[in-house]
């Protein structure tokens, strides 16, 4: 950040009054300019023993699979942009039912909340995007061609749970070890992993 967006004038890394971490501070006006983590929502659309994956049209990971989920817009609930994500990137109706998995990324400064939602229908389609979206049973799943960690976690303690008749929520974060081998690890709260 070089300018403030309150006056315009320039900013300057500086430790606030009261704060312990540098913020960008404006050399005019003082306004402080926050920058926090960003709240990536969506769900795990569910249809009988189905779950629906779009197929990315953008970065990054394009080309790949993934739940449908984006940034929370402003003036909406977790839930309202969970559902608003899976109609834009998928043009389907979901009906939100439980939050089911809260990951952290600090690596990118990310907060996931996807949960769990039924489709209200069997129509729908790839939106602007998405290059696909498709229906999958567990053993149909493109492990290998999932787009983010998160996912593919979510993906797992969701079919193992299933398996079980018991939808456990989790909070977790996940660190990369190694983004060029694909390598990371993941902390549950209260151990698991």
């Amino acid at each position: 950040m070089k300018f403030c967006s309150s006056c315009g004038a320039s900013v300057k890394l500086r430790i606030p009054p009261g704060d312990n971490r540098q913020r960008f501070i404006c050399t005019s006006c003082g306004e402080i300019h926050y920058q926090n983590p960003k709240l990536v929502t969506g769900c795990i659309p569910e249809w009988e023993d189905q779950v629906l994956l779009c197929r990315r049209a953008i970065e990054p990971r394009h080309g790949l699979w993934t739940l449908p989920a984006g940034f929370m817009e402003n003036e909406e609930s977790a839930q309202q942009g969970a559902a608003r994500e899976t109609m834009e990137e998928a043009n389907a109706a979901v009906s939100i039912e439980q939050l089911y998995t809260t990951f952290n990324l600090p690596h990118i400064s990310q907060v996931y909340l996807l949960f769990r939602a039924s489709l209200d229908n069997l129509d729908f389609s790839p939106g602007s995007e998405s290059l696909d979206v498709a229906l999958f049973r567990e053993d149909q799943i493109p492990w290998d061609e999932l787009a983010f960690p998160v996912i593919r976690e979510t993906l797992k303690h969701y079919f193992q749970d299933r398996a079980r008749g018991v939808f456990i929520p989790r909070v977790g974060d996940i660190h990369w070890r190694s983004r060029k081998s694909g390598e990371y690890t993941v902390k549950l709260l209260g151990g698991g992993s």
